[in-house]
């Protein structure tokens, strides 16, 4: 045989397993893992968490704080409402660590180092005026939302190189980064938006008409600030699908907004309301002790979840010169009294929160040890040598709310950092500069907290001011990093990955509107973020969290605050939700409004006669009679004196 004759079989036979060896990493599926194979088999019919029978029907009235100006929760203008109206083309499982599941798209094929991935869209995805689900929607979602929207879609998915359409229902994302497992799966996170409704529609302002959606609910009514009515799609294009069924079970969902928490309560209580996550320990210790509840017909429940906690806590702004050392933030944290608070505010409801994934393995706890040593020892000398010495521990007091040892640690801490006491005031040893802040607050329930810390900032000689303000401009100075400290949380999943970048990277640290409230720009916080998004194995992302843990703690960033393991809610006994727990908590996504649950409740305080004097009031059935009697008492005692007084005058 010819020489040529031969090289060119040669050649062939190599290209033809080279594509034969290519195509077999190809993976196509109905639905990705981060690590993991799905739990669902491509032929489940539903989730084992759901009903699958669940009726449809009945409403639920629900409240939330403050106000609204817009439908529009894509750009960082106005105080929007989320509708749900808006789909993604995944979705995900809550009895697995971090799976999608196809909702808009159909199936996915992606390769083994998840370099891009391609969406097959369902043929009977539509939008809510009939029109199909395609491509170009895709595209251009993903186009808009980078350019136009929040600044948090243009961080999020900045390792998207470009978005190609291979179809009218076929889609491809290219990545910029090889090996990154979460990218696939977040960027099926997007929200959908209808490319034709918006080609009319001013993208970048804010608005009051209720956009189009492709979702399970739509707005039937509102009245801009006071409240939204949510109505069933009754011929929803997704409500038979395994990944749907048994969820979205009511029918009319109304929510009010409240300008505090107090009167919501009040309205829960009076029954115009039916369902409420409670927040406030107090109100959970104290303000429920009415007959609805003793009576079983307004359920106060504590449910336990499983889910990480993250962190709560109070934010630095370290872009502000006054927080810039990291020993005048540990020094400040010594002023708050956790034990003090959680005994006579909390009524001993909380755990204090020692880490930024609380709740969770990937918390880290003791000194480093095995792969999270490892992972560390790469940065020691960049690090401080407390993180390999002495486990990190939160300030700790006896509770009698006078922490004198711990003050008199802070007083040594911010001597150490320049900070003396001059004529009872805290000032810059070299420049006189006065030691003040200021607090920012939106909430009233949390000023009563932050009370205690400030007195004791006082004792320190410093001038700390709480600044309560609304919710609108609260916004608004958060975006713009425009505070000396706020109380903040960063929720945590049990997979955590390319959000991390959006919480503590640098580049985030300037951007407006991104999530690094604190301003930490930290080489070593950047290379541990990087690590966790690029772990190649659960265990090993395990040890670049706990890594990046610890060294966040070691920044003194924030003064961690407190977590519960549960959820607390209220609602009127007519409602009815699955068996099977979730370690999500209270989903109401799950539940069905319980005919004869509601008859039966309804009959019951048809003839109760003491509903209009009991449900209103707390306490009301205990304190009526006490209350009554002691007026009694008072008004016995003053006719007496006032008796004895004139018969001394006579």
């Amino acid at each position: 045989m010819h020489f040529s004759v031969v090289n060119k079989i040669a050649v062939s036979l190599l290209l033809l397993l080279i594509c034969s060896r290519s195509w077999a990493n190809i993976n196509k599926s109905h639905a990705i893992a981060l690590y993991d194979e799905p739990k669902y088999a491509a032929d489940f019919q539903y989730f084992d968490y759901v009903n699958p029978d669940a009726p449809k029907g009945g409403s639920m009235r629900t409240a939330a704080q403050g106000t609204f100006n817009s439908f529009h929760p894509y750009i960082p203008k106005g105080n929007a409402v989320g509708t749900g109206a808006v789909e993604t083309l995944m979705v995900s499982s809550v009895d697995e660590p971090f799976t999608k599941y196809g909702l808009i798209a159909e199936t996915m094929e992606w390769p083994d180092d998840r370099s891009w991935i391609i969406f097959n869209l369902r043929e009977q995805a539509r939008w809510h005026d009939g029109t199909p689900i395609t491509a170009d929607d895709v595209i251009w979602s993903f186009d808009t939302l980078t350019v136009k929207g929040d600044p948090q879609y243009r961080f999020y998915y900045s390792s998207v190189e470009r978005v190609e359409k291979l179809g009218e229902r076929r889609v491809k994302f290219h990545f910029n980064e090889r090996n990154n497992r979460e990218l696939p799966l977040i960027v099926g996170e997007i929200p959908i938006l209808p490319k034709h409704y918006w080609q009319n529609h001013d993208f970048e302002k804010t608005t009051l008409e209720p956009p189009l959606g492709s979702g399970p609910y739509r707005v039937a009514d509102f009245e801009a600030g006071r409240y939204v009515i949510q109505e069933l799609v009754s011929d929803y294009w997704g409500k038979d699908l395994p990944v749907r069924r048994g969820t979205n079970n009511i029918d009319r969902i109304r929510t009010d907004f409240y300008r505090d928490d107090t009167a919501i309560r009040l309205a829960l209580k009076s029954g115009e309301i039916d369902f409420r996550f409670e927040n406030q320990a107090k109100a959970w210790a104290l303000d429920y002790q009415v007959p609805a509840v003793e009576k079983g017909w307004l359920i106060q429940e504590r449910v336990k979840h499983r889910l990480p906690t993250g962190m709560q806590g109070f934010v630095f702004n370290t872009r502000r010169p006054l927080f810039s050392d990291p020993i005048v933030r540990e020094a400040i944290g010594y002023a708050f009294d956790f034990e003090w608070t959680n005994r006579n505010l909390f009524f001993g409801q909380y755990s204090r929160t020692h880490s930024y994934f609380s709740n969770s393995e990937m918390m880290a706890q003791g000194l480093p040890q095995n792969q999270e040593l490892e992972v560390l020892e790469k940065f020691g000398d960049q690090l401080p040598a407390r993180i390999f010495t002495t486990p990190y521990h939160v300030p700790v007091t006896n509770g009698d709310g006078w922490s004198r040892e711990n003050l008199l640690k802070a007083d040594r801490l911010l001597k150490q950092a320049g900070w003396v006491v001059r004529d009872m005031k805290r000032v810059h040893g070299e420049s006189g500069e006065p030691f003040g802040f200021e607090i920012l607050l939106t909430s009233q329930s949390f000023e009563r907290i932050m009370l205690p810390m400030v007195r004791n900032l006082e004792r320190l000689g410093i001038d700390a001011r709480i600044r309560l303000v609304d919710q609108t401009q609260y916004v608004n100075r958060m975006r713009s990093f425009d505070y000396d400290m706020l109380m903040s949380a960063w929720g945590q999943s049990e997979s955590p990955g390319n959000e991390q970048r959006n919480y503590w990277s640098s580049k985030s640290a300037q951007q407006s509107g991104s999530r690094n409230l604190a301003g930490i720009n930290d080489a070593v916080v950047d290379q541990l973020v990087e690590r966790m998004i690029a772990s190649a194995s659960r265990a090993e992302l395990v040890a670049n969290t706990r890594a990046l843990d610890r060294v966040l703690l070691a920044g003194f960033y924030v003064i961690p605050n407190w977590h519960i393991p549960a959820d607390r809610v209220l609602y009127w006994d007519k409602y009815s939700r699955p068996e099977v727990a979730i370690k999500s908590g209270v989903w109401t996504g799950l539940w069905w409004f319980d005919n004869e649950k509601a008859a039966r409740l309804a009959d019951r305080l048809a003839n109760d006669d003491t509903r209009s004097r009991t449900i209103d009031e707390p306490g009301s059935s205990q304190l009526f009679d006490w209350r009554g009697l002691l007026l009694l008492v008072m008004l016995s005692v003053g006719i007496w004196s006032i008796a004895r007084y004139l018969r001394g005058r006579s």
